[in-house]
């Protein structure tokens, strides 16, 4: 799995491992929190690169239920609401693909930091807000062209560029260590979005590294 564009609808999603964004995380993290956790696919790469506790967060029953068969332990329900259950501080926390989901994602992330220790780390993935593709359907084609996955998935409630997104995690008390693009499947277009300005307009979705200050 390497970001948003290459999604498809027969594509596992409450299973996916997201080695993609997961290698971003630096080492040394033990206690992790993984929010949206799906169906546990993260769990294996994580305590294979040292985790040796792993909590959950996950909206949908029969997923979180898979998920308690390889996480220690798993909430079920929404985010906003399991939060006050949560047993913190954590190492590291996981925030892939959920902030967009989310009524009120700012308080969710100013909740994640008081979950997360000092120095630990939480890890993002957003959808660009900032793609040519969504531009052009608004301003040609009158429509902002929601689907039922990928980047424009119908059920995303907030949008974030990369600046936007950086600007909300630093004011939830973290700080941005660094914002990166998934991996493309494409040589061609991996070099073409070697030109930052071209990133910003082109990537579909933004990966950020974040420390709790």
């Amino acid at each position: 799995m390497a970001g948003l564009e290459n999604t498809r609808p027969e594509d596992l999603y409450f299973e996916r491992s997201r080695e993609d964004v997961l290698s971003l995380l630096p080492t040394g993290y033990k206690k992790t929190l993984d929010v949206g956790c799906g169906a546990g696919g993260t769990a294996s790469w994580l305590r294979a690169h040292g985790a040796t506790t792993l909590h959950g967060i996950e909206l949908v029953a029969e997923p979180a239920e898979q998920a308690r068969q390889v996480m220690d332990h798993v909430w079920q329900g929404a985010v906003e609401e399991q939060l006050a259950n949560v047993e913190g501080p954590y190492d590291a926390v996981l925030c892939l693909d959920v902030l967009e989901h989310l009524t009120d994602p700012y308080a969710v992330l100013a909740s994640l930091r008081e979950v997360t220790k000092p120095g630990g780390h939480l890890l993002v993935s957003l959808p660009n807000a900032r793609n040519l593709k969504l531009a052009f359907d608004l301003v040609f084609r009158g429509t902002f062209g929601y689907t039922d996955y990928g980047h424009r998935d119908w059920t995303h409630l907030r949008w974030f560029t990369r600046k936007d997104a950086s600007a909300a995690i630093e004011k939830a008390g973290f700080t941005v260590l660094k914002t990166s693009m998934p991996p493309s499947i494409q040589p061609l277009r991996a070099k073409v979005r070697s030109v930052p300005i071209v990133a910003e307009l082109t990537n579909v979705q933004w990966y950020y590294v974040a420390q709790a200050r």
